[in-house]
């Protein structure tokens, strides 16, 4: 009688995990506007039972409309989606036109690097670099510098750099240096008592107190556990603007036994993806740990005879599981995590596509850097490159030396990098 007591309750907790959210008009209502609330009003309205008029009063209060939104409420109404406009914050257009001239800059500097004119190229790296406000970009625009001038000095600059990305990783390796310094935390508490991690709602009300003004270290003391250790790690990464590196290792009891490159790859991306927020959603509604597009979610769950709830997916256990699944996929073709990582962003057809050009990562002048920076797939170009360097910390942190010179220097080597180019 026990055990069939003790099965009956567990699998009454399974079946309220597997169903989503209870969502009406007035759960909706009280959520706090954030992107989190933009994707239960889309479930709402995906709903069969949800009414016109609930429909045309709730799409009222979404933040923003994408192309899951408009077409969600048009099947319902017949009508299409308005709302108000957002305002833009106080000065956002002037960091606008400063980005513009620096990206026009450092793009015609390439154009210029290809026609063997680094001089010239030179001075326009130079001005990408005077008007970029990110260090990233600024980062971005001492490496070409030091391409087009051979001038060790952008190396040295490059090292005092606090950003751990592919440019301050190959300064290193240039000068045969150390890697930049980074923070791995070793929390002994387990969960926050109260607060659930896998709750979006719940992320969306943090990110509200940080956007008031909350003081961020003291925002983030409040959620330093190993459950909530995304959580923890992007207050505490925003709090110091980002001049500490975090590179936080969760859910080893799940990951450890796994061969470390797939443990490297899926905490690269995952840190990429969303810095280990389990709650996360996109823009796109992109969701979980590992931000898992919808429709990839349920492709993967009938590939493995599985009942998914989308709500299942902020489960950090569940998208360990289905990464590991399209990843094993993803490197059926793929050997390299730049191109690994690239397809997780954009897809396999476009990797394909892009690797298969005769004029991208070949042998050649300023190779593999100018592949790497001409992709015209904006999102995508970055992507890999942010992940690339995430993948070189942590497949350190695990055990195996690595250098990214070589990782960079294989890129025009087919039969060790993919299948398709063979």
């Amino acid at each position: 009688m026990k055990s069939y007591l003790r099965f009956t309750l567990i699998a009454l907790v399974l079946f309220t995990f597997s169903e989503a959210r209870t969502l009406n008009y007035w759960t909706i209502s009280k959520m706090p506007t954030s992107i989190e609330k933009d994707y239960y009003i889309w479930r709402f309205l995906s709903k069969k039972s949800t009414s016109k008029e609930d429909a045309k009063k709730v799409i009222k209060q979404a933040s923003r409309l994408n192309k899951k939104l408009r077409t969600a409420y048009r099947k319902k109404t017949g009508m299409n989606a308005k709302i108000s406009k957002i305002k833009v914050p106080h000065g956002a257009s002037k960091n606008w036109k400063r980005r513009s001239i620096a990206h026009k800059s450092f793009k015609h500097g390439l154009s210029l690097m290809q026609q063997n004119k680094p001089k010239e190229a030179s001075r326009h790296f130079a001005n990408a670099r005077n008007h970029y406000e990110k260090q990233y970009d600024i980062d971005k625009s001492l490496f070409w510098l030091y391409l087009s001038t051979k001038n060790d000095n952008y190396i040295k600059l490059l090292r005092e750099s606090c950003n751990v990305n592919i440019y301050t990783l190959i300064a290193a390796d240039t000068i045969n240096a150390r890697y930049p310094k980074t923070i791995t935390k070793s929390i002994w508490k387990s969960k926050i008592y109260g607060f659930d991690s896998k709750d979006p709602i719940a992320w969306a009300k943090i990110k509200h107190k940080m956007y008031a003004g909350a003081d961020l270290d003291d925002l983030a003391d409040g959620y330093k556990s190993q459950e909530t250790i995304g959580i923890h790690t992007y207050l505490k990464a925003k709090a110091c603007n980002y001049e500490d590196s975090y590179f936080p290792m969760p859910y080893r009891d799940v990951m450890k036994h796994m061969p470390k490159e797939r443990q490297a790859l899926i905490y690269a991306i995952a840190r990429q993806e969303s810095r280990f927020v389990p709650a996360s959603v996109s823009r796109s509604f992109a969701l979980g740990m590992m931000q898992f597009m919808p429709f990839l979610i349920k492709h993967i769950a009938k590939e493995k005879g599985q009942k998914m709830d989308l709500d299942d997916m902020f489960d950090p256990y569940k998208a360990i599981e289905y990464a590991d699944f399209h990843l094993d996929y993803l490197t059926k073709y793929l050997h390299h995590p730049l191109f690994i990582a690239y397809a997780y962003n954009g897809g396999i057809g476009f990797t394909r596509k892009l690797i298969k050009n005769k004029r991208n990562f070949r042998k050649g002048p300023y190779e593999p850097y100018m592949s790497m920076e001409k992709m015209k797939n904006a999102e995508a170009r970055e992507y890999g490159k942010k992940v690339l360097a995430n993948y070189v910390i942590y497949i350190n942190k695990l055990g195996v030396t690595t250098r990214i010179f070589p990782l960079l220097k294989v890129l025009a080597s087919p039969d060790k990098t993919d299948k398709f180019r063979k």
